[in-house]
């Protein structure tokens, strides 16, 4: 199954922008009246008739519609801090689109080796990754922010669990990922992952302080990018039925 983004939806069309019009027409060779199947990007997938097999401005009618086609039964944000090596931040980011992720939000920690961070590359990255694992939705990737600020920030209720991973033993015991999804009965879920020389012990205090849980992710040793796709993947296999 082959999906396209349409960057807009209008009435009964669709429109691809220039990329995925060339993808379209010169790639695959579609031509006017082939079945197109095509996602908003919200979580609507279209099925399609191509009208104008344009390979700068492809536009399809819509015939039907799916709402929340292939959707996940939970909302996740996973807060995870850039590593030094690019490629393996955006490794991440692929791994949790194609698992379901619905927001990833760049953290800039106080031990942070890279403090800047932007945004464009990934978010391409979840777009192919989305269409390639045959969802709908394309995660949000937010704009980078520092870890005080985003804990500072979090909704004071009981209504999403919050956790935290790190490496050290603190005054509150870690309990496994596992065993605090066991006991959440709702849907609403943020994870944080610390950069490569873990939290501080000042930014554990205040997540603590504001209402996360710690966790520990098993007895391995984990590299950023493999503790955040870990924790993707607990939440994605907990919810599987």
């Amino acid at each position: 199954m082959e999906l396209f983004y349409a960057y807009e939806v209008s009435g009964r069309f669709c429109r691809l922008d220039t990329e995925e019009s060339a993808h379209c027409v010169r790639v695959l060779r579609h031509r006017t009246g082939d079945a197109l199947e095509v996602i908003d990007g919200a979580g609507t997938l279209y099925h399609c008739r191509l009208m104008q097999a344009d390979a700068k401005s492809a536009e399809a009618e819509i015939l039907s519609e799916e709402a929340d086609w292939n959707a996940h039964p939970y909302h996740l944000t996973i807060g995870c801090c850039p590593t030094k090596n690019n490629d393996r931040f955006e490794w991440f980011v692929e791994k949790a689109t194609e698992l379901g992720v619905d927001r990833i939000v760049p953290l800039i920690g106080e031990r942070s080796e890279r403090k800047v961070y932007k945004t464009e590359r990934a978010g391409r990255i979840a777009l192919s990754a989305t269409k390639q694992s045959l969802k709908a939705r394309i995660p949000e990737i937010a704009e980078p922010v520092s870890v005080r600020s985003f804990v500072a920030d979090a909704p004071q209720d009981d209504n999403t669990l919050k956790l935290i991973a790190y490496c050290f033993e603190g005054e509150s015991p870690r309990v496994s990922i596992k065993d605090a999804l066991g006991h959440y009965k709702g849907k609403d879920i943020t994870v944080l992952i610390g950069p490569e020389g873990d939290f501080s012990p000042e930014e554990a205090a205040l997540a603590l302080k504001n209402g996360y849980l710690p966790i520990h992710l098993g007895a391995s040793r984990l590299r950023t990018e493999t503790a955040a796709v870990t924790a993707v993947e607990a939440v994605y296999l907990h919810f599987m039925k």
